[in-house]
């Protein structure tokens, strides 16, 4: 095949990605979105605050939204998924505000399967591997992040001993803005990223979490709201990190970098095209990457190296099926928008 024709085809393909069009769908509800997690092209689910969940189960035609008993003050900031039935939302906060419920009923019943009993503690995001084997983290107490882990479905969660988690340091966190601090890949691998006024780091797990370590990663930091918040692996090797300031919505430096060692070691992109703090990344093909945020999103074609507008809608979280080609974003005053390629 000619450079030519392998040029256009690349062309036609970017095209066909960054031409996507994104369709407002309406979730019923006004609560602000901040988790999201599609199942398939046709269910997924949504999170939020004021103890908000929402489902669809026909592709977002129809979204049933709705509040968990009992956790009306609450805010849901992730949502595992896994069929029309299993879901996992897990609410923020310090101290018993942050708890993780279960639903095997396409949310009509929620069992609250833990609520954190630390004041100190304040609960990120959760992954899961599998519907039985998954974790939270919380930013630190005295001196080390909390991870806690399940490998019953969520009937138990264990914490891990805080000799096999590196020490934070002052000011370190991790970011609840859109459940995609943490991510959990393959059947043992896990990741969380972090950000604070003196550090970005990303700590990363090959055990099912039971030890880490931590690597230092170029974002630019500064004060409290700067930092990473959004990590995605393709594969246990190379990932991506993406962030800024979530003060400085339409401002951005030093805050897209990549690995190609699993998360040990990490290059920034400092000429990528995106030009705009973005709390979300993922991966929607082979080598094609969207991100989002709340003055809009955009795509890559290359692994993020290079980015393209996808649309200036703002969001806080993305989600694409892990089978098929269709993603969700939500965001402020309960919207919800489905991507297709």
């Amino acid at each position: 095949m000619t450079k030519t024709i392998l040029l256009l085809l690349s062309l036609l393909s970017f095209h066909t990605i960054a031409d996507a069009q994104w369709q407002a769908q309406t979730s019923g509800t006004t609560a602000r979105f901040r988790g999201v997690s599609a199942v398939t092209d046709q269910i997924a689910w949504a999170s939020g605050a004021n103890g908000t969940f929402a489902r669809t189960v026909d592709g977002g035609n129809t979204w049933q939204a709705a509040v968990v008993p009992g956790a009306e003050k609450l805010d849901f900031r992730d949502v595992e998924a896994f069929d029309a039935n299993t879901a996992y939302l897990l609410s923020i906060g310090p101290g018993e505000a942050s708890r993780i419920y279960k639903t095997t009923d396409g949310g009509k019943n929620w069992t609250l399967q833990f609520t954190n009993a630390n004041p100190k503690a304040f609960f990120d995001a959760i992954a899961f591997w599998d519907v039985n084997n998954g974790l939270a983290v919380s930013d630190p107490v005295d001196g080390h992040f909390v991870v806690i882990r399940t490998s019953d479905g969520g009937k138990n969660w264990t914490p891990i001993a805080p000799q096999n988690m590196p020490a934070a340091f002052e000011g370190e966190g991790a970011f609840a803005a859109s459940g995609t601090c943490l991510i959990a890949q393959g059947k043992t691998n896990a990741w969380f990223a972090t950000g604070g006024a003196k550090t970005a780091r990303v700590f990363r797990s090959m055990d099912n979490g039971q030890t880490w370590f931590v690597a230092s990663t170029p974002i630019k930091t500064g004060n409290a709201a700067s930092g990473i918040f959004s990590i995605a692996f393709k594969d246990a090797r190379f990932g991506i990190i993406v962030g800024g300031d979530y003060q400085k919505e339409k401002e951005a430096s030093d805050h897209i970098a990549v690995s190609q060692d699993g998360g040990r070691n990490w290059t920034l992109l400092k000429k990528s095209g995106l030009t705009a703090f973005r709390s979300a990344v993922t991966w929607i093909g082979a080598s094609e990457l969207l991100t989002v945020g709340p003055s809009g999103s955009d795509v890559s074609m290359d692994d993020g190296a290079n980015w393209k507008p996808s649309d200036t809608a703002g969001f806080h979280a993305f989600s694409v099926a892990r089978r098929g080609s269709t993603g969700w974003a939500v965001g402020e005053k309960g919207s919800i928008a489905k991507f297709k390629r």
